[in-house]
């Protein structure tokens, strides 16, 4: 179990970084003077050619992001609204790995606000293994992934608004699933739907929700490190439900819950045939359980 005062130092570190985890360049908020800007749309797309599994990253630094399934023949269209001034699009394909996002050229840039202006909008085809990495930066983040095949499954995110759904199950069972969110108001929906071994959460400062509804299949393991902030767990009524706290000094509001031993079970655990054990390791906050139909 890792200490209150090295967790804190974890959350210090993702804060600082959290301008840079979507681009290659350094993405600094902050007020710079005025500059004519030179906004481009471009939409760039691929079909579908006989694709079995791939890599697919995503890196996007500030702006407004959207991710959903297709079911076109499309393997990915992506629309971009971007600074040509700044940055440049970028989709990459090699067979085995597809690259999409925008770039800074130029090295470090200044942004006058909190999102540029820019906006990508991503559309991903669904009935192709895809082992997903997102990496985002200052983002409003809209996500839904349901649907499609994922093999794997990483996001990260910086300073960032970002609510991600799994509408419809996975196509594919994955070993595990993990999010990294530094300063962030996130929102995971129907995690159920991910058909995940292992699910990993790493939240630094902010507000987390995780809703665990969808349609399970077998056990599954969830880890949650989280900082400073609040913690919403969601479950759907007659899931199977552990949860092991560690931590400092966060408050775990434990309803529907009774405590054997060190860990809360839910009161359905022994005939649940569905069951999700968490570990959960909180330092400072407040962390609530809600119970859903």
């Amino acid at each position: 179990m890792r200490s209150g005062k090295m967790k804190m130092s974890n959350c210090a570190r993702r804060i600082a970084a959290a301008a840079a985890l979507a681009v290659p360049a350094l993405v600094a908020l902050a007020p710079t003077p005025a500059r004519a800007q030179s906004w481009r749309t471009v939409t760039i797309s691929r079909q579908i050619s006989g694709e079995d599994a791939l890599q697919v990253e995503v890196r996007y630094g500030a702006g407004r992001f959207t991710i959903r399934p297709i079911d076109e023949g499309v393997l990915y269209r992506m629309h971009l609204r971007y600074d040509e001034d700044i940055f440049e699009p970028v989709a990459e394909y090699d067979g085995h790995r597809v690259t999409l996002g925008v770039r800074n050229p130029g090295g470090s840039v200044k942004l006058r606000g909190k999102h540029s202006g820019g906006r990508m909008e991503l559309a991903l085809g669904k009935g192709v293994a895809m082992d997903l990495d997102l990496k985002f930066g200052a983002v409003r983040g809209d996500i839904d992934l349901g649907g499609l095949s994922l093999t794997g499954l990483r996001l990260s995110t910086g300073a960032s608004e970002a609510r991600l759904d799994v509408s419809e199950p996975n196509a594919e069972r994955m070993d595990r699933a993990s999010f990294e969110v530094g300063a962030a108001d996130f929102k995971a929906m129907r995690l159920g739907n991910l058909n995940a071994d292992h699910i990993d959460v790493d939240a630094g400062v902010g507000s987390v929700e995780l809703s665990f509804t969808g349609s399970w299949q077998g056990k599954t393991s969830v880890s949650i490190d989280m900082g400073l902030g609040s913690l919403t767990l969601r479950f759907p009524e007659g899931l199977g439900v552990r949860i092991k706290k560690g931590g400092f000094l966060a408050t775990l509001d434990s309803q529907g819950l009774v405590k054997r031993g060190s860990a809360y079970y839910s009161l359905g655990w022994d005939d649940a045939a569905q069951r999700v054990s968490i570990d959960l390791n909180a330092a400072f906050g407040s962390v609530s359980v809600e119970w859903v139909r």
